[in-house]
């Protein structure tokens, strides 16, 4: 079964049963000791592409949105048995043009990486998708605000939604976690991981 460990801020690890590592937009935390198959980028900020923190595997692949979005279109992958697909992010602070989402499937399981990102016309399609995670920023400063990420939530209507990129310069935030209202919430602390 896989494991997902949240490093904290937007940084999240996923292990699946046969042993493929991957990482989404390293920087947070700890737990970069297991080698990386593959990292996800979302975008260019520092707090997403510390992509020499964890450690890797001879060939890890490294995705950016770069590479995910090219010719403005999104484009799907295969890696060590784990199939992505990059989809839309944006707001004031991330332009489209430089920023993705991604959509990983793994041991059965469907998990959307949202980025930093506010609402996308694209995340009602999500809903057809039968998506079993969703992570979102509820920072409301260089995302979108509680409110907006709970509405998002319900758009997109994953069996679990989980709160991340809490506030700027934190790792975590508890009291805002708990703010975060939506259908099938789950909260991860930092160093937290749970069984898919």
């Amino acid at each position: 079964m896989a494991k997902l460990l949240y490093q904290g801020h937007g940084s999240l690890r996923l292990r699946t049963d046969a042993g493929t590592v991957v990482y989404v937009d390293p920087y947070a935390g700890e737990g970069y000791e297991l080698p990386a198959d593959l990292i996800l980028v979302t975008h260019q900020h520092y707090d997403h592409n510390a992509v020499e923190k964890p450690a890797k595997k001879p060939g890890c692949r490294i995705i950016t949105e770069k590479d995910a979005l090219e010719g403005g279109k999104y484009r799907s992958f295969s890696v060590a048995g784990v199939a992505l697909e990059a989809v839309p992010a944006e707001n004031k602070n991330h332009p489209r043009s430089k920023s993705v989402g991604y959509l990983v499937f793994a041991d059965g399981k469907s998990l959307y990486f949202s980025g930093d990102t506010s609402t996308t016309p694209e995340m009602r399609a999500l809903a057809d998708r039968k998506l079993d995670y969703a992570f979102l920023p509820i920072d409301g400063v260089y995302n979108m605000d509680i409110p907006e990420a709970q509405e998002c939530a319900v758009t997109i209507a994953a069996k679990h939604t989980v709160p991340i990129h809490m506030k700027p310069g934190k790792l975590f935030d508890r009291e805002r976690a708990e703010s975060f209202q939506a259908p099938g919430r789950l909260i991860l602390a930092p160093g937290e991981e749970i069984e898919l």
